[in-house]
């Protein structure tokens, strides 16, 4: 693989780790903002 490949490779796979990350964060926030409510109702 030339370095032209491995660059653009990388750049790829930084940008489909980004996105990943953005939506498991999102993912995140809803299911604690779900417990809060759960928790709240409970009370």
């Amino acid at each position: 693989m030339g370095k032209e490949e491995i660059k653009k490779f990388v750049e790829d796979s930084k940008k489909s780790l980004e996105s990943e990350h953005e939506s498991f964060a999102t993912s995140i926030k809803d299911d604690l903002n779900s417990f809060k409510k759960k928790a709240l109702e409970r009370i």
